[in-house]
C-alpha cells in the first residue's frame, strides 16, 4: 500500500494536467481546507488490456467444417474470422490478419489442425492444439485463384482446385507445393473447343485413392487416374454443376445442377446419367421434362446399413414458389421432407458415425449454417426435429440497440432469473444430446456473478449469465406487450416519431440489489418493472402522461457576447413548461389540426396477464404539445429506496414517484438554473409551428436533418449487412457518435467542435450557428445519492445530481416522507438547491466517495416479493425498514466529508463536499471526446475507466485522478461501438463488435494472467476409429478400398519441384503464439519454461537419432528385399 500526496500526483501527470493540478492545489492551500490524504492502492501494474472472448453468431458466415472424431465445428466468415465450437461452453475466436473472406475450411481429422482457404488465394494451417489457435504456415498463390480444396482422410496431401481449371497439390506438413499438377487441358476431351470453367469439386473414389473425381463448373466431370496421369472417364452434362457426392462403394456418384436437377452416374457408364431426378419439379403428364427449377447448390449422398440412403440437398425449389423461405430437402427412400429455414442457407454438412468415406456413413444429424443462425437437424427421429442450440447465438434475434454489463452482482440474482426464464423455453426439440461435444472446459478462476443486459429493436430485453467468460441466456422480457399493436401501416396512429421499431430500447437503468428495472424507449416512453416470482393479472396498467415542452426567448453567452438569432427550420422543439397553455388545445391526431396531449404509443386497456419475472409497475409517456412531438429520452435513473424515477431529454427533466404514481417535477432545463443561468435564456410561449422530432437512436444511422429521414428505424444501419453503419461519411461521424450515447446537443454536424473548445463559455458556440441549438441543453447524466447538497450542509441528505450537455452539474434536494404507510400518503418534496458546478464537455457519469475513498453506492431497498400479502410482523418491519445504503459514511461522524467524482466528455474532476472545492482535475482528452466513462471497482479499490472516440482506453486512480492506463485499442469505426461500449467492476468491459457478436475484454492484469487457464481446450486426445473390415473375399479378389502411396507420386523425387512463382510460402506466428500463453512475464516461470524446453529438446534429439537409425535399418531391409525379388523374379515356383 502506497501513501501518496499532491506532490507525487504532480510528478506522474502530463504537462497539461500538471498545470491544472498545480493550480487546484494552490487554490486548495489558499482556502486552508487541506483534505485528509487517502491511501490509494491501485498502480499501473494492476492494469493490462486484452480481449477475452467473443460471443454470439459469427457475422456474415461463409464456410463450415466439422471434425467427426474430435467433434469440433468450425465456421469461417466474410471478414476472415474463424469461430470454433466444441461442447457448450467451449468456443474460440480467431482472425486472419488479411480480413479476406473464408471460402473453405478443411479439418485434418483428429490431428488438431485446420486448413483455411481465403478469397485472397491464401491457404493457412491452424494449430488447434493450443488454447488460442494460431497459424503455423501460409501459402499465397500468385497466378491462380483458389476455388475448391479437398483433403482426403489421413492424408497429408491437399488438392487445390483453381479458377483456371487446374489442380495443384500441397503438402500440409511443410506447406509446400508438389510438382504434380493436373492441367485442365489434359483432363478434358482433346476435341473440346471451350474451357471447362473453374473447379467446383475434387474428391477421391472412396474405394480407390488413386482415382480422383474432378468437377468443372460447365458440367464436365472427369475421373482422373493419378498414377497413369490421364483421364479414365469423362462425364458430360449440358447443365452447370454446383456440387458432387460419392456413394460410399465408389461405383456411383451424384451431381447437383443449375436447373434444379440431380444426376446419378455409374462410374463405368460415362455416356449418360443412370438416373435424373428433379426433386421439386412438377411432373408433366405427357412425359415431357419437368420445368426447370432453381439451382441445387449442394447435395450429399449418405448410406445406411439398415435402409435406404439419404440424399440431402439445399436449393432446387421451383421458380413459382416466390416468397417461399429457403429450404433443406431430405430424401430418404420414397419420402421427401422439405425443411423450411428462417434465413438463406450458406452451407450444410451431414454428421456421420464414421470418418471413413468407404464405409456405410450412418448419418445422424445435419448441421445447417444459415445467414443468421445455426441449426442442427436430428435425422434419426421421425419428423426430423431440431436440437436445442446451447450456444449463445441469439444475441441478434432482434438487433441490439443498447447494452449494460454488471459484474459482482448479488449471488441470488442469476438463479432467480434462470428460474423465471426456464418457463419460457420452447418444446418439441430432439431428445438427444447436442452432437458437437468436443473439447474441455477451462478452469473457473473467477467466482463472482456477471450479468449482461441487452436491449433490442423490437422492445425486448434479454438477461444473460456472463460469469467466467461464458454466456447463457437467462430470461427474456417483451416490453412491447404493454402497448396496442397496429395491424397494418394504415391502421398505425400517425403520432409515431419513428417509422419502424417504435418499441426499440434506448436506455436501461437497473438496480441489481432491489431488482427494479427501468427502460426508456425510442417513442419517448419509460416503463418501470418490479421482479416477482408470482403470476399476476393487472386489470388496469398504471400510466402517467407528461407534458415536457418549453420555449426560450433569447440567449446570451456568459461573457456577454450576443449571438444573433438565426432561423432553424429543422432543429426540433425546445424545452417546455409545465404551465398549461392558454390557447385551446386539441387532442386531434389529424394532419390539419395540431396534435396535443397525445402519446406516441397506445397502452392496452384490457387486463394484462403477467408471468413470473419482470412485471409492469408504471408506464410513463411524454406527449405531443401543440403539434410538437416529444423529444427522445437522453438519460434515466431509478432508485428503489426513494421510490423515484427521473428522466431527462433536450427539453428538460421529469421526476416521478412510482409508489404514489405522481409527477413530482417537470422543469425545462433552464428552470433548473433559476436565476443562475449563465446563458440568460428566458421562457416564452410554445411555438405553433410543427417541427420534426429531435435526435436519438435514429440519428445513429441517419445523417440528415430532413424530417423524413430523421424518423427512420434506430436499427436500420446496424441491423442489415447491406446498410452497414461503417460507410457513413466521416465528417458526420463525431457528432453522431455523441448522439448515439444521447449525450450531445441534437445539432447538425460539428466536426471542429472539440478542437476549438478553449473555455466553458465558448465551448459550444464556436461552431454552432444557431441560438436555438445552443440553448437546447439536454440532460445527459442523472445520479441519486445521499450527500451534501449545499456548502453550509452539516449532514448528507437524499438528493439528485443532474448533468447536462453544456457541462453543468445541478443538485436537486429530495425531502422524503417516513417509510411504511406514510410513504404512500405524504408527498415527496423536491426543490433545486442552487448548487451549480461546471466542467468542459457534456457530463457523462457521477459518483461519490466517502472520507476513506470508498465508493458510496446509491441507497437501495433489498428485494422482496410484492405480490404476497404481508403479515402483521412483516408490516411492522417494513415500517421500520430503512433503505439500505452501503455507504460507510452513514455510520461515521456527521462532520466527515465526501467526494464527488464527475466525468465529462473532456475532463474529470473530484470535488470535496460540502466545501465544493475542486481538489483534483484531469483533462482526459483535448482533441477527441469520451464516449463512455464508468467508476468501477478493481482489486479492492476503485478507478475511473474511460473509452475515447479516438480509440484510447484509459483508467485513472481515485480520488487523485492519476493516469494508470492509456492504451490505443480500437478507433471508433461505427456507431454500434459508441452505443454499446461499457465498463464494469473487476476489470471487465464489452461492446458489440458486429450486429451479431459481443466482444468482451479486460483491463485487469490479474484476469489477463488467468485467462489462459480459463479458456477451454479444443483438442483432446481421442483414438481414431478402426478402419472398416475389408472381409476375406474382398481382400482375396481385390475388392475393398485400394490404397495409394501418395508420397511416391507427389513427393519431390517423383514429381520434381513446383514453379516458385506459382505460390509463396509464409511461416506463421503459431509457435510464438503458443509460447505467449505460457509467458506471463515472470522471470521464474520463463526460466522453468526454458529448462523444460531444453529437456524436451534433448529428448527430441534422442528420439530423432533413434528414428534416423530405424529409417536406416528399414531402408537397408527394403534394399535387401528388392535384391531378393530381382534375383527370384524370373524363376518358376519349382526352381526355388
Amino acid at each position: 500500500m502506497r501513501k501518496f500526496n499532491i506532490r507525487k500526483v504532480l510528478d506522474g501527470l502530463t504537462a497539461v494536467s500538471a498545470a491544472a493540478s498545480a493550480s487546484s492545489a494552490a487554490q486548495q492551500q489558499q482556502t486552508g481546507n487541506r483534505e485528509t490524504e487517502i491511501q490509494e492502492t491501485l498502480q499501473s501494474e494492476h492494469f493490462q488490456l486484452c480481449k477475452t472472448v467473443r460471443h454470439g453468431f459469427p457475422y456474415q458466415p461463409s464456410a463450415l467444417a466439422f471434425d467427426p472424431v474430435q467433434k469440433i465445428l468450425a465456421i469461417g466468415t466474410q471478414t476472415g474470422a474463424l469461430r470454433l465450437f466444441g461442447r457448450p461452453g467451449v468456443e474460440c475466436y480467431c482472425q486472419h490478419d488479411s480480413g479476406a473472406a473464408v471460402i473453405q475450411l478443411q479439418f485434418l481429422i483428429n490431428e488438431g489442425a485446420l486448413v483455411s482457404a481465403l478469397a485472397d488465394d491464401t491457404l493457412h494451417l491452424w494449430n488447434l492444439r493450443q488454447k488460442r489457435p494460431a497459424i503455423l504456415h501460409s501459402l499465397k498463390f500468385n497466378r491462380e485463384r483458389i476455388t475448391f480444396c479437398h483433403l482426403p482422410f489421413q492424408s497429408k496431401w491437399l488438392y487445390v482446385g483453381t479458377e483456371r481449371g487446374n489442380i495443384h497439390i500441397v503438402n500440409v506438413e511443410s506447406f509446400t507445393l508438389s510438382g504434380y499438377v493436373i492441367m485442365w487441358n489434359k483432363a478434358i476431351e482433346l476435341s473440346s473447343k471451350s474451357h471447362p470453367g473453374p473447379i467446383v469439386h475434387i474428391s477421391d473414389n472412396p474405394m480407390d485413392e488413386g482415382k480422383l473425381l474432378i468437377g468443372f463448373e460447365s458440367g464436365t466431370v472427369v475421373l482422373w487416374d493419378l498414377k497413369s496421369k490421364k483421364a479414365d472417364y469423362r462425364y458430360t452434362h449440358d447443365e452447370a454443376i454446383h456440387s458432387v457426392a460419392w456413394h460410399h462403394e465408389g461405383k456411383q456418384f451424384i451431381c447437383s445442377h443449375s436447373d434444379g436437377t440431380l444426376t446419378i452416374w455409374n462410374v463405368k457408364s460415362p455416356t449418360k446419367p443412370f438416373q435424373t431426378i428433379t426433386p421439386h419439379g412438377k411432373q408433366l403428364k405427357d412425359g415431357k421434362k419437368p420445368e426447370p427449377c432453381k439451382p441445387i447448390l449442394k447435395v450429399e449422398y449418405k448410406t445406411t446399413r439398415a435402409g435406404d440412403p439419404f440424399i440431402i440437398l439445399s436449393g432446387g425449389l421451383s421458380y413459382d414458389t416466390v416468397g417461399r423461405r429457403p429450404c433443406l430437402t431430405v430424401m430418404h427412400g420414397k419420402s421427401t421432407a422439405v425443411l423450411e429455414m428462417d434465413y438463406s442457407i450458406v452451407d450444410f454438412l451431414t454428421l456421420c458415425e464414421t470418418p471413413y468415406p468407404n464405409d456405410f456413413q450412418e448419418p445422424y444429424a445435419v448441421v445447417v449454417l444459415l445467414e443468421k443462425d445455426l441449426v442442427l437437424i436430428d435425422l434419426a427421429q421421425n419428423g426430423y426435429p431440431i436440437f436445442e442450440n446451447p450456444y449463445p447465438l441469439t444475441i441478434h434475434e432482434s438487433p441490439v440497440t443498447c447494452c449494460e454489463y454488471f459484474a459482482d452482482c448479488p449471488v441470488d440474482l442469476i438463479p432467480a432469473l434462470y428460474s423465471v426464464g426456464a418457463r419460457q423455453k420452447r418444446q418439441g426439440y430432439s431428445k438427444k444430446e447436442w452432437p458437437i461435444s468436443g473439447g474441455n472446459w477451462g478452469l473457473i478462476t473467477q467466482s463472482y456473478p456477471e450479468i449482461i443486459i441487452t436491449g433490442h429493436a423490437d422492445g425486448s430485453i434479454k438477461f444473460w449469465d456472463a460469469s467466467a467468460i461464458t454466456l447463457q441466456v437467462l430470461y427474456k422480457l417483451k416490453t412491447a406487450k404493454v402497448f396496442e399493436k397496429s395491424r397494418n401501416k394504415d391502421d398505425r396512429p400517425n403520432t409515431d416519431i419513428v417509422d419502424e421499431d417504435p418499441y426499440a430500447i434506448q436506455i436501461i437503468s437497473w438496480c441489481p440489489e432491489s431488482r427494479m428495472l427501468c427502460i426508456a424507449g425510442v417513442s419517448a416512453h419509460v416503463i418501470i418493472y418490479r421482479f416477482s416470482k408470482q403470476e399476476v393479472t393487472t386489470e388496469v396498467i398504471p400510466m402517467l402522461e407528461v407534458r415536457l415542452l418549453y420555449e426560450i426567448n433569447d440567449v446570451e453567452s456568459p461573457d456577454g457576447e450576443q449571438v444573433p438569432p438565426l432561423p432553424t427550420p429543422g432543429t426540433g422543439s425546445n424545452p417546455q413548461s409545465i404551465v398549461p397553455q392558454s390557447h385551446p388545445s386539441t387532442s386531434s391526431s389529424s394532419s390539419d389540426g395540431l396534435r396535443d396531449n397525445v402519446p406516441c404509443l397506445k397502452v392496452k386497456n384490457s387486463p394484462l396477464k403477467q408471468s413470473p419475472g419482470y412485471q409492469i409497475e408504471l408506464v410513463i409517456q411524454l406527449v405531443w404539445v401543440s403539434g410538437e412531438p416529444p423529444q427522445q429520452i437522453t438519460s434515466l435513473a431509478v432508485n428503489s429506496a426513494y421510490g423515484l424515477v427521473v428522466l431527462g431529454n433536450c427539453n428538460g427533466i421529469a421526476m416521478v414517484d412510482y409508489l404514489q404514481k405522481t409527477v413530482l417535477l417537470n422543469l425545462g432545463t433552464i428552470e433548473l438554473y433559476g436565476s443562475n443561468d449563465p446563458y440568460r435564456r428566458e421562457p416564452r410561449s410554445p411555438r405553433k409551428t410543427r417541427q420534426p422530432s429531435g435526435a436519438g437512436l435514429c440519428d445513429i444511422n441517419e445523417g440528415t436533418t430532413v424530417p423524413e429521414d430523421r424518423c427512420k428505424s434506430p436499427t436500420s444501419g446496424s441491423g442489415s449487412p447491406n446498410n452497414s453503419d461503417d460507410d457513413q461519411k466521416m465528417n458526420n461521424f463525431i457528432e453522431k457518435a455523441k448522439m448515439s450515447r444521447k449525450l450531445s446537443l441534437p445539432t447538425e454536424l460539428k466536426p471542429d467542435l472539440d478542437v476549438k473548445d478553449n473555455s466553458f463559455s465558448r465551448s459550444r458556440s464556436s461552431s454552432v450557428t444557431s441560438i436555438d441549438k445552443e440553448s437546447r441543453e439536454a440532460i445527459s447524466a442523472l445520479h441519486f445519492c445521499e450527500t451534501f447538497t449545499r456548502k453550509a450542509d452539516t449532514s448528507p441528505s437524499p438528493c439528485l445530481w443532474v448533468g447536462t450537455t453544456l457541462g453543468t452539474v445541478l443538485v436537486i434536494v429530495l425531502n422524503l416522507p417516513p417509510g411504511g404507510e406514510q410513504r404512500l400518503l405524504q408527498p415527496v418534496i423536491v426543490s433545486p438547491s442552487g448548487t451549480i458546478l461546471r466542467l468542459k464537455g457534456a457530463i457523462l457519469r457521477m459518483a461519490f466517495l466517502d472520507a476513506t475513498g470508498s465508493l458510496v453506492p446509491p441507497a437501495h431497498e433489498p428485494w422482496r416479493e410484492h405480490n404476497v400479502p404481508e403479515d402483521k410482523d412483516e408490516k411492522d418491519k417494513s415500517k421500520k425498514r430503512r433503505p439500505v445504503s452501503v455507504s460507510p459514511s452513514s455510520s461515521q461522524e456527521i462532520s466527515e466529508n465526501q467526494y464527488a467524482v464527475i466525468c465529462s466528455e473532456k475532463q474529470a474532476k473530484v470535488i470535496s463536499l460540502p466545501s465544493q472545492n475542486c481538489i483534483y482535475k484531469q483533462n482526459i482528452t483535448e482533441t477527441s471526446f469520451v464516449l463512455r466513462g464508468d467508476i468501477v471497482s478493481l482489486s479492492n479499490s476503485i478507478c475511473l475507466a474511460c473509452f475515447c472516440a479516438n480509440g484510447h482506453i484509459m483508467t485513472f486512480s481515485l480520488p487523485s485522478l492519476r493516469p494508470l492506463l492509456d492504451v490505443y485499442y480500437l478507433p471508433l469505426t461505427n456507431m454500434r461501438i459508441a452505443r454499446t461500449f461499457c465498463f464494469t467492476n473487476n476489470g471487465q468491459a464489452l461492446y458489440l463488435v458486429s450486429p451479431t457478436e459481443i466482444q468482451r475484454l479486460t483491463y485487469s492484469q490479474e484476469t489477463c494472467e488467468n485467462l489462459q487457464e480459463m479458456l477451454g481446450e479444443l483438442f483432446t486426445p481421442v483414438e481414431t476409429p478402426e478402419a472398416p473390415n475389408r472381409g476375406f473375399f474382398k481382400g482375396l479378389f481385390g475388392g475393398g478400398a485400394q490404397s495409394l502411396d501418395r508420397e511416391e507420386l507427389f513427393g519431390e523425387s517423383a514429381s520434381g519441384k513446383a514453379s516458385r512463382s506459382l505460390a509463396q510460402h509464409i511461416p506463421g506466428p503459431g509457435g510464438i503464439e503458443g509460447v505467449k500463453g505460457a509467458a506471463s512475464g515472470v522471470v521464474g516461470e520463463l526460466a522453468r519454461a526454458r529448462l523444460a524446453l531444453d529437456e524436451r529438446g534433448q529428448k527430441l534429439g534422442e528420439l530423432e537419432e533413434k528414428t534416423a537409425a530405424m529409417l536406416y535399418s528399414a531402408d537397408s531391409f527394403s534394399k535387401h528385399a528388392h535384391e531378393m525379388m530381382l534375383k527370384y523374379k524370373d524363376k518358376k515356383w519349382y526352381q526355388f
